[in-house]
């Protein structure tokens, strides 16, 4: 069997290769890093069907891009167009899109709401998600529809706070890290450390793929805990693993983003359950 998977030397990009790779496929990854622009690659001539197709490659960074220079998120459509057209060209044998938990509606997100599950987002009457980053993924979500329609297999991973070694800056869980290991004291946390988040290890998410792609999942499911965490318990776990019990500084003029977000994984625990404590999960970030 043969896997492509775009934005393969990104950070949830890279363990999805290895996850497909342990699971037998040959996997061809591609990323603009390597010389491998998605666009550019989608309209060449020839391109054949896969047996899967893990689509990853988006621009990142976190608040900072989402809140101070959210235009460049416009890129993702781009991408996402170039992908789906090929996909309805060439026809893989199943497409698996990463969307976000950010294209849930931010009314939603807020503290006291219930678990999000996939019923909150409406394709025919889509609310207010967060930021274009979410407006790019909802559409994307759109054109997923639209190529399964037409008779492709795909399944639309909706990612909660993705946290591992190697993750992208910009990102809750790198911040601390890097703050608690050089021990300082206090720690800055943007907007508000009351801020709910629902950390799910990258090692999970990339397995949950992969078992998704073996169950011939169709449509939308969260990649979650169901487990909410927030930023202030989240600074607390991870200076207890380091031996450090610094203070909370609250950036209140930084972004924030909305004040809860954790999933239902009613559809996830019909094929995959979390391994990956948080505790645990941090600490192994901390060791890095």
């Amino acid at each position: 069997m043969r896997a492509l998977v775009t934005g393969a030397a990104g950070f949830i990009g890279r363990h999805i290769v290895k996850a497909l790779e342990a699971a037998g496929y040959e996997v061809c990854g591609m990323d603009v890093a390597t010389g491998w622009d998605v666009r550019d690659w989608c309209r060449q001539p020839g391109n054949y069907p896969w047996d899967v197709v893990v689509h990853c490659a988006a621009v990142v960074g976190g608040r900072r891009v989402m809140d101070w220079t959210p235009v460049e998120h416009a890129a993702n459509l781009e991408i996402d167009a170039a992908l789906f057209r090929w996909a309805a060209r060439t026809r893989p044998g199943r497409l698996v899109y990463f969307s976000s938990s950010c294209a849930y509606p931010v009314a939603c997100g807020q503290h006291g709401y219930a678990r999000l599950h996939e019923d909150d987002i409406s394709l025919r009457q889509p609310k207010w998600p967060d930021q274009l980053y979410g407006w790019a993924k909802l559409t994307g979500e759109l054109l997923a529809e639209t190529v399964a329609a037409e008779g492709v297999p795909v399944t639309v991973v909706r990612p909660f706070s993705v946290y591992g070694p190697g993750m992208n800056d910009g990102f809750a869980v790198r911040g601390f890290s890097e703050q608690i290991r050089r021990r300082a004291d206090p720690v800055e946390v943007w907007g508000d450390d009351g801020q709910v988040r629902d950390y799910i290890h990258v090692s999970d998410v990339a397995a949950a793929v992969v078992e998704a792609v073996r169950h011939g999942v169709d449509g939308a499911v969260n990649l979650g805990t169901g487990l909410g965490t927030s930023l202030r318990e989240l600074v607390a776990m991870m200076g207890r693993a380091a031996g450090h019990r610094p203070e909370v500084k609250v950036l209140e003029n930084m972004p924030a983003g909305v004040p809860s977000l954790v999933a239902d994984i009613t559809r996830l625990s019909t094929f995959y359950t979390p391994k990956v404590a948080l505790h645990d999960g941090l600490a192994e970030v901390l060791a890095q």
